[in-house]
């Protein structure tokens, strides 16, 4: 987004889109989701670190002793529900798929890449999958965002957030949520890795690079 859209929201009403028209949006959003999953397996097997919320979701599930998945389920079903209750234009259903399907679909690639890309590879291996990863992360996320079908539950914060602070590009806003949930995660005892650092920084303005050029070719 460049300065003349930098004002530009994310928020939208749906109401009168027809079946035909959500059809296609859950469409581009599933190839988008696809594709996003792709680069965060890419991030995750390059075993450099972990990605942001992740770190957060682990600290938790450490203080209250259950387990990632069941940490990760829940924490998105509490800010579900929260957003619907607080905010109008963002929770819609692909929100509800991105925050359930993201695991099967980082599963599959895991099982067709693992072999290939693991802690026992090269490092040059292990940082170009991570780098690699934050670019086709970024990527998959814009379209998914430009979908307008509904965005992961935690990526909606700074969406929201970017929103309600008009002053501050969404590049800025995203790398300030990923910082706080690697600080709130450290003070929780998640574990940190300099795959983590590079996506606090990288993630954002990668995203904000490919969302003018994703937009592009989105459905009317």
């Amino acid at each position: 987004m460049n300065k003349e859209s930098k004002k530009e929201t994310f928020a939208a009403d749906t109401s009168g889109r027809s079946a035909a028209d959500w059809i296609r949006a859950l469409l581009v959003l599933l190839f988008g989701l696809a594709v996003a999953h792709l680069g965060v397996t890419l991030f995750l097997l390059s075993d450099l670190g972990t990605d942001t919320f992740t770190v957060f979701i682990q600290g938790l599930s450490r203080t209250v002793h259950l387990s990632v998945g069941t940490v990760h389920a829940i924490v998105l079903c509490i800010l579900m529900v929260v957003m619907l209750m607080t905010t109008k234009g963002y929770v819609k259903p692909g929100t509800v798929v991105c925050a359930f399907l993201g695991g099967p679909i980082i599963d599959l690639f895991t099982w067709m890449l693992g072999a290939w890309i693991n802690a026992d590879a090269g490092m040059p291996i292990r940082i170009g999958s991570m780098l690699v990863g934050c670019v086709v992360l970024a990527l998959g996320m814009s379209i998914v965002i430009n979908s307008n079908a509904g965005t992961g539950p935690n990526d909606l914060i700074a969406i929201i957030l970017s929103d309600k602070i008009p002053a501050v590009e969404f590049r800025w806003v995203r790398v300030g949520c990923d910082l706080f949930f690697v600080l709130l995660g450290c003070f929780l005892g998640g574990t940190v890795g300099a795959g983590t650092i590079v996506a606090v920084f990288l993630t954002g303005p990668l995203v904000q690079f490919w969302l003018p050029k994703t937009k592009r070719f989105m459905p009317k």
